[in-house]
């Protein structure tokens, strides 16, 4: 019997991004709110949550479907689900495609995924305990060039990630005159 992996599908983010969260963060625990805290190297957004899945290949196989270019990612707001308390992700027509289409590609090829309606966050905090501070989230701005297939495994202290595999983005190519 094989052994099964927690999987997920996800943007990492870059330095800055991850900078203006913990920043949040900070100022969150500085006016009295307490909970999970999600650790730096454990931000990102989900674009599709597999959940327990034997095979990984199989699940990298689907995303080297995907066709891609670079688009940006930009923090917008903050909000909650009880207890969830995120960071938005402007509105954004290229992640909501590209979240679409790894989905379409992971049912195309029999891979089991959450169905939810996709709605880009990244959880700040699990169990927050408090009342939701006046912060103000820095509208950080990335490009994506890079999804990750990531396994998450529980560790003595939280959740550890883990990147199995990615797909990177189709560059555009230069236009060259005649």
């Amino acid at each position: 019997m094989c052994d099964k992996m927690r999987l997920f599908i996800a943007i990492g983010l870059s330095d800055k991004i991850k900078d203006a969260l913990i920043e949040v963060q900070n100022q969150m625990y500085d006016r009295g709110v307490r909970g999970s805290f999600s650790p730096e190297e454990n931000l990102h957004v989900t674009l599709a949550f597999i959940g327990e899945y034997p095979d990984a290949g199989h699940v990298l196989d689907a995303l080297s479907e995907l066709s891609f270019t670079p688009f940006d990612l930009t923090l917008q707001g903050i909000g909650s689900y009880g207890d969830l308390w995120w960071a938005g992700v402007r509105d954004a027509a290229p992640l909501t495609a590209v979240a679409r289409r790894i989905r379409r590609a992971l049912a195309e090829n029999g891979v089991p995924f959450d169905r939810k309606k996709f709605s880009p966050h990244i959880t700040l905090i699990r169990r927050a305990k408090g009342e939701m501070p006046g912060v103000r989230l820095a509208a950080e701005t990335m490009t994506v060039r890079r999804i990750s297939l990531m396994r998450s495994d529980r560790g003595r202290n939280g959740m550890i990630y883990t990147e199995l595999g990615a797909r990177e983005a189709d560059e555009p190519q230069p236009c060259s005159e005649a």
